[in-house]
């Protein structure tokens, strides 16, 4: 918070104005035409518009730097998520565009110094365009520096760190002569002098396999003898057994393995096949270690070669997937009968293994104050922990409560899909969650909203119709229909409202299969040309946009704010439809009420009576999400009703004089 505030009281120390000061300072003629998305520049046509863009962005900032600033939104302990409106930003991605507008969206910088995929100086020109469709965070999906060893597309994975502690150069520009570091200083400083908070995503399990670590620290991952091949989905059973991946396990082993997992029994975990084991080697000494041709690659004292092995998914144990290509495990703990990667060492850690004595401890230092760095350089609010369920109990800790000396209402996000108090006892204040997987499923989001009306969640989750890994809103079925669908009854439950960037456009091409996607689908979207892993764009200029239903959902959030986020059962009237189709349910708390009426069949118009419990009905504010359709319903709790596909009511019926028009 002090570095915040001193930066509001010196303005010599701003990021964003030197920023400011350094486009006037570089400012020259440019070679290219330069258009930009004309919502960038008003937030309402979608036409490109040609700009001068050390001018454009430089008004831009100064317009931020003009505008009076806005309060963060306050919770003790990081509690403050509980508020939280999210845009959920992928920098690279977002900003995206055709500057020179010749049809493609070139990898290169061009010879002006400026980059057609996006950059943290992009983000900054939108976030003004984020915070008026009424967003009080962003979070961002990594941004730190991505190996190029076994990388995924032309790109890579974010995923695929190769510093934690650097943020990826291409994320600069290099007309400005300014570092991605001095950028994002900037981004932050006009996110919260916008009222918004800033949410970084972080993989602290993992490393990419040309880690900058592995040159200086070997003994900080794992080893294998670099003669040994990769497995593959094509492969024999004898060639399975003889490449590298998921070690493979007898079907009496496996069940033994599940039994002792599911009992909480870790001694003595039934370890690798001797063959297995033998794949791996001790690390090499650093002075051993070379980069040859991009990959690291080590030579023991007996002039073995060695190499560093890919990761594979850390449970279940037979999970048939190939290794993956980009990134590796890092080695936390050192014990000779253990020295290898399996279930039993990278989540599931056997009992002798995770003993205080076995630990990396120079690796659990670095891995700790990664998130306190981003805190003291930046000034940041809160991160997302990918993978943290594989992170040992105590490294977790001690990465929470370093972060919290630091600011003790900085917030911790669990990339976690259950809902439970475990959660919540290592120190999170929201996990992902089960509402994106079901949200697409009538029977599923009913389940979900009668077991709000039963028993408080312990803690909050993603109100999210879509994520990076799941397809998109608008390409499940029903489309527009079910895209409105998700995001109203997003709003109206007790989660954390969460929006994929490019919902607000339409977007239905997925940025990552990892989720929900058939094998069909899978072959559909090859990796390589995933917007995760290769430049992509959005369709910035598409004539039809969804950023005034965005806005409009998010109006209704905020209007309703202290009755919508309050997790308490008693805030929940399940209603009743003679008509299954139709969900009925009703939030109040206090003078306060919102009945909600939507028609979950995403083919066809649902007509039906239902049943709300209200204690006064009127003439209300009605909402609906695709367009304005006429309703009578009477001043009783029950009404006839008669839906169009994906139709969503949201009704004020409180005690209050006051009712929501749109």
């Amino acid at each position: 918070m002090l570095s915040r505030l001193f930066r509001t009281k010196n303005a010599s120390l701003s990021a964003l104005r030197t920023l400011v000061d350094q486009l006037a300072v570089m400012k020259r003629r440019v070679d290219h035409p330069y258009f930009v998305p004309g919502l960038w520049v008003d937030f309402k046509s979608p036409e490109a518009v040609m700009v001068d863009p050390f001018q454009f962005y430089r008004e831009r900032f100064l317009h931020i730097l003009s505008t009076p600033s806005s309060p963060l939104i306050e919770g003790k302990g990081g509690e403050w998520t509980r508020e939280a409106l999210v845009y959920n930003l992928f920098p690279r991605l977002t900003t995206a565009f055709d500057h020179d507008d010749d049809g493609g969206l070139q990898v290169n910088v061009n010879s002006d110094g400026w980059r057609e995929p996006g950059t943290l100086l992009k983000c900054i020109a939108i976030l003004p365009f984020i915070r008026d469709m009424g967003f009080n965070t962003v979070h961002l999906l990594p941004i730190t520096a991505i190996g190029q060893d076994g990388k995924k597309g032309n790109l890579g994975s974010p995923y695929a760190i190769r510093n934690p502690y650097q943020l990826d150069p291409n994320l600069a520009e290099p007309a400005l002569n300014l570092s991605a570091e001095q950028l994002f200083a900037a981004f932050v400083e006009a996110a919260h002098h916008l009222g918004m908070r800033v949410v970084m995503e972080f993989v602290l399990r993992t490393a990419s396999k040309d880690s900058d670590w592995i040159g200086e620290h070997p003994e900080w991952f794992y080893w294998i003898h670099a003669d040994i091949r990769d497995r593959t989905h094509h492969m024999g059973r004898t060639d399975l057994l003889r490449s590298f991946g998921q070690p493979i396990y007898s079907n009496e082993t496996l069940g033994l393995i599940h039994w002792k997992v599911g009992q909480g029994d870790y001694h003595d975990l039934p370890a690798p096949y001797p063959f297995y084991k033998e794949m791996f080697t001790v690390p090499p000494r650093p002075e051993r270690v070379k980069l040859e041709n991009g990959r690291y690659v080590g030579t023991l004292e007996d002039g073995t070669r060695v190499r560093i092995p890919g990761a594979f998914a850390d449970w279940p144990p037979q999970d048939s997937q190939p290794p993956w290509s980009d990134v590796t495990y890092l080695r936390l703990y050192d014990h000779p009968d253990f020295n290898y990667m399996a279930y039993n060492t990278l989540r599931m850690y056997d009992s002798r293994l995770a003993q205080p004595e076995n630990r990396v401890n120079p690796l659990w230092d670095a891995i700790a104050g990664v998130i306190p760095h981003y805190q003291r350089e930046f000034d940041i609010d809160g991160v997302l922990l990918d993978m943290g369920h594989a992170l040992p109990m105590e490294l977790k800790q001690r990465i929470v409560t370093s972060a919290r000396e630091v600011n003790p209402d900085f917030a911790f996000w669990d990339e976690n899909f259950s809902i439970s108090g475990s959660s919540r006892a290592e120190g999170y204040n929201a996990v992902v969650g089960y509402w994106l997987l079901g949200l697409h499923e009538g029977h599923s989001v009913r389940n979900f909203i009668n077991e709000m009306g039963r028993n408080p969640h312990p803690i909050s989750f993603l109100a999210a119709s879509e994520n990076h890994n799941t397809p998109r809103a608008f390409a499940r079925y029903g489309g527009i229909a079910y895209a409105h669908y998700a995001l109203a009854l997003s709003v109206m439950v007790p989660g954390v409202v969460f929006v994929l960037t490019g919902f607000e456009l339409g977007e239905s091409k997925p940025i990552n299969t990892g989720l929900g996607f058939s094998y069909e689908q899978q072959a559909q979207h090859p990796s390589d040309q995933l917007p995760l892993f290769s430049t992509a764009r959005f369709a910035w200029t598409r004539p039809t946009n969804y950023v005034k239903s965005v806005r409009q959902a998010l109006l209704i959030r905020q209007k309703y704010a202290t009755l919508l986020a309050d997790n308490d059962p008693s805030t929940f009237y399940i209603g009743y439809s003679d008509n299954p189709a139709i969900l009925v349910f009703t939030r109040r708390k206090g003078d306060q009420a919102v009945s909600v009426i939507a028609n979950t069949d995403m083919a066809n118009t649902q007509n039906g009576r239902v049943v709300m419990h209200s204690r006064q009905r009127r003439v209300p504010g009605l909402w609906g999400v695709i367009d304005e359709q006429g309703m009578n319903i009477s001043d009783e709790v029950a009404a006839q009703v008669s839906l169009l596909p994906g139709y969503v009511l949201i009704i004020d019926n409180g005690d209050s004089d006051k009712s929501y028009q749109p």
